[in-house]
């Protein structure tokens, strides 16, 4: 009869503190902490290593492996048994949160299954500089294609884009339970209104953005959305754009829509980026897509 090694004695112990432990994703550094603190306990030799304390693992149990590379850097995350992509994909850093077009599909604004799942990994604080808006620099601006990150990997049939926003301190950032019972992180509908203004092309364009402003009608506080665009200041008029979405959507009040032109208009600013032919609305000093 063959002898058992000292892992295939102390498995049962070995499962039972995985499937306690209160992290459902896992780092590298958490299971050689795991490793380092039960150690003596499960009579582990000294000469085992965490990597072959994982290869143990997971060919023997039911911890999984995942390694995810994006331009930045590369992850290797595990979990006991299996996780849904948007789980895995909120477990790759900290204090992360769905945001854009994957904030849309769980708030039910978007008729689509988005394939790339944005989550948000907001930039530290920074001083903050007064900076001098030119009309020409707008111009400028929104001739040209907005930028869009390249921090994405693939997993299975979807990718995940690590987006590095400015900070907000995790403004309208809440709490949700999916239909498969996984708590998830997300902002408000209010702050993904804004989000997806300030970037449609990480929310599939402007049509999208159009379609989510009407599904929200009966869900949104258009006094929360304008308070919440006035703390997170951007340098851009923004709120004109959202105004026009607003208006746009044909079912919101005057009143609601009124909200939004209390700013000061003082430039003239565009829908998007790279349009092409054009339209230009006086009341709202934009310029959208000719025919939208």
């Amino acid at each position: 009869m063959k002898k058992l090694t000292r892992f295939q004695i102390a498995k049962s112990d070995i499962v039972s503190s995985f499937e306690g432990y209160d992290k459902e994703i896992l780092s590298y550094y958490d299971i050689s902490r795991i490793l380092d603190q039960n150690r003596e306990f499960w009579r582990l030799q000294r000469s085992l290593t965490t990597p072959r304390f994982i290869e143990l693992l997971t060919e023997n149990t039911n911890l999984k492996s995942h390694e995810l590379a994006f331009a930045r850097k590369k992850y290797w995350r595990f979990t006991w048994g299996d996780v849904s992509v948007y789980k895995l994909a909120l477990g790759l850093e900290r204090n992360t949160y769905f945001t854009h077009y994957t904030a849309l599909y769980w708030h039910n604004l978007t008729d689509q299954i988005p394939k790339t799942i944005y989550v948000n990994y907001e930039q530290p604080k920074k001083r903050y500089v007064s900076n001098t808006l030119l009309q020409t620099n707008i111009d400028r601006a929104f001739r040209n294609s907005q930028r869009e990150s390249k921090n994405i990997a693939s997993i299975g049939d979807y990718k995940i884009c690590i987006l590095n926003g400015k900070f907000t301190n995790r403004l309208g950032v809440i709490d949700m339970v999916t239909p498969e019972n996984e708590n998830i992180e997300l902002t408000d509908i209010e702050r993904t209104l804004v989000d997806i203004v300030v970037r449609p092309t990480y929310s599939g364009g402007i049509h999208e953005v159009l379609n989510a402003y009407r599904k929200a009608e009966k869900r949104v506080s258009v006094n929360k959305l304008s308070a919440m665009l006035q703390k997170l200041n951007y340098i851009y008029p923004y709120y004109q754009a959202i105004g026009f979405f607003l208006q746009r959507a044909g079912v919101y009040r005057e009143s609601q829509v009124q909200l939004l032109k209390n700013f000061d208009f003082k430039y003239d600013f565009y829908i998007t980026h790279k349009m092409g032919d054009t339209e230009y609305s006086k009341e709202w000093r934009l310029y959208y897509p000719k025919g939208f």
